[in-house]
């Protein structure tokens, strides 16, 4: 059982199965640029867009590159799915009580949610929103200061070792979710959970009144 005050949610590995798609985007930009598409399917999950290219590929124009990729990635949301229990948790929350956190972009984000079937988020923390993506916890820090909340009243769910460092830095709570990463490389997470059906939320009268409770 943990208590809080509201919810930060990641989005792709989270709420949003949208690993058909990057994987496709990925796959059509090794093509394009003449890279290693074995080596590009297994780039860290859960990063800006530009940092993740100038890791793997610092020889390209940053900027143009990530203009391809978001313009590639916002055309291209077929097959994308909200994970099992998510509409329902998003359900059971006021507008207030939560908060995205992605490193998607203001547009991108969106429009996946859109293709999911899930609702748009009161609060929005988007990759262009912060100057430092995860693992800083610029973003995370400044989800629960537009939530109007502290850092240690939140709780983040999130899939990605990078993500999980943000939140823990942020001095925040972390749920883990193993979509995307085996159980053993969510490090640090106060609990672990296969998918957000895991999660079930009570209220009470508390100064933090949602009380999570998970399968782990």
């Amino acid at each position: 059982m943990l208590r809080a005050a509201a919810i930060l949610f990641d989005m792709d590995g989270v709420l949003v199965d949208s690993k058909a798609v990057i994987e496709r985007v990925l796959h059509r930009w090794a093509v394009r640029r003449g890279l290693d598409q074995e080596a590009i399917l297994h780039l860290p999950h859960g990063q800006k867009t530009r940092d993740t290219i100038a890791a793997f590929a610092p020889h390209l124009n940053v900027a143009e590159e990530v203009a391809w990729l978001d313009a590639e990635e916002e055309r291209d949301v077929d097959g994308i799915t909200a994970f099992p229990g998510a509409a329902q948790l998003l359900g059971e929350l006021a507008p207030e009580e939560w908060a995205l956190v992605t490193s998607a972009g203001r547009d991108l984000a969106p429009l996946r949610l859109a293709a999911a079937g899930l609702p748009l988020p009161g609060t929005m923390v988007a990759g262009e929103s912060v100057t430092h993506g995860k693992p800083s916890p610029e973003g995370y820090l400044l989800g629960a200061k537009l939530l109007g909340r502290r850092p240690d009243e939140c709780i983040v769910l999130e899939d990605a070792p990078a993500g999980i460092e943000a939140g823990l830095a942020a001095g925040m709570r972390v749920i883990g979710v193993a979509t995307t990463y085996p159980r053993s490389r969510l490090i640090g997470c106060m609990a672990i959970v296969t998918d957000l059906s895991e999660i079930s939320v009570q209220r009470d009268g508390s100064v933090m009144p949602l009380v999570l409770h998970t399968r782990d």
